[in-house]
């Protein structure tokens, strides 16, 4: 079925469309006939709003639930209100204040800009039944210290430890015949050459002087070097970090159990989360996705908003954005989002 627009409703079935809308998102409960000639103003006989409520059914805008006469806008309504029919109300003074001291304060304290994200994530899943989620570039890693410890025939674990006290494993592929005293070697040369560079630079002195043949390595050690820092690259390293703030808020005595443990098992599936974050990205505008429109969150019935920040040439570099019911206030949230991440692009930049 093509979904209706907002143009081929007639002014009657507009506005009792926009009222049933208005209610659920308040009080996520089905909205009835009766309720809509009595208390909206609308000037038309419960049994007038039927008709209507009816033809906006076949439409695919309204279901009714099996257990109320009231009716509730689909997913397919729901898209067609935000699209064509939401009036956005901006964020207030007082909430981009919150916004901007909290970017800024943590940018300036030389924050990493995961955590700093991370505090604003968890400042906006503030919004009633949502969570925060944030995409940002992983940070090349400055090693303090890295150490290799044996596997099995051609495998260890070589283990960096961040200037930042981060802590990160990687399982490393050794040339054939390479004798346990070249690993200790190899953490030995990485330790007191290359600490306090990122791996990405230590990559390059290695390269260059294994090249003018000045590092004092033999031709086996030189090669579990090599392995030792490649192995973060090989492996994805520049993947992004996904940052999730404020599930519990997603967890509501009135919302269905079933509907909580389904959205919190898809939460936990962060490459497909990234996946669809990513989406993001492609474009210049903020991304809604409501319910089944992301596979992801189909079972659950959940929504995402997220919108792309760029970096140092206009680069799109990351996704802010939250997640929550259907039953968000998106006109409240979408420009939120959207305003968190143009100031966060304006100051990155």
């Amino acid at each position: 079925m093509l979904s209706p627009t907002v143009a081929e409703l007639t002014d009657r079935a507009r506005e009792v469309f926009r009222q049933i809308v208005d209610s659920y998102l308040a009080t996520g409960a089905p909205v009835g006939s009766r309720t809509l000639s009595r208390g909206t103003g609308l000037g038309l006989s419960a049994a007038s709003i039927r008709n209507v409520m009816q033809d906006l059914e076949e439409l695919g805008l309204l279901a009714a639930p099996h257990t109320s006469a009231g009716r509730l806008p689909t997913e397919i309504g729901l898209r067609m209100f935000v699209d064509g029919m939401m009036q956005a109300a901006e964020p207030s003074q007082a909430e981009r204040s919150a916004i901007d001291t909290s970017l800024q304060r943590g940018l300036d304290s030389g924050s990493a800009i995961e955590d700093v994200l991370g505090q604003t994530t968890a400042m906006r899943s503030g919004l009633s039944q949502c969570a925060g989620l944030v995409l940002v570039p992983r940070t090349d890693p400055v090693i303090r210290q890295l150490s290799f410890v044996p596997l099995g025939p051609r495998r260890a674990m070589a283990i960096l430890v961040g200037a930042d006290g981060s802590v990160e494993n990687r399982v490393v592929t050794l040339p054939e015949g390479l004798p346990p005293t070249a690993l200790e070697a190899a953490a030995q040369y990485i330790n007191q050459h290359l600490g306090g560079h990122t791996l990405s630079d230590a990559r390059s002195r290695v390269a260059a002087e294994i090249s003018a043949s000045r590092a004092t390595l033999d031709a086996m050690t030189a090669e579990a070097v090599e392995a030792g820092l490649a192995v973060w690259s090989a492996d994805g390293a520049q993947r992004p970090v996904l940052i999730v703030r404020g599930q519990a808020r997603l967890v509501e005595p009135s919302v269905d159990p079933e509907r909580i443990r389904q959205l919190l098992g898809e939460l936990e599936d962060k490459e497909d989360l990234v996946r669809l974050l990513d989406l993001a990205r492609e474009g210049d505008a903020t991304r809604i996705f409501i319910g089944a429109e992301s596979q992801l969150f189909s079972l659950s019935g959940s929504s995402v908003i997220a919108a792309p920040y760029r970096g140092a040439g206009g680069r799109v570099i990351g996704v802010v954005g939250v997640i929550g019911p259907t039953r968000l206030n998106y006109a409240r949230v979408i420009p939120m989002v959207d305003y968190t991440a143009k100031t966060l692009s304006r100051l990155v930049a």
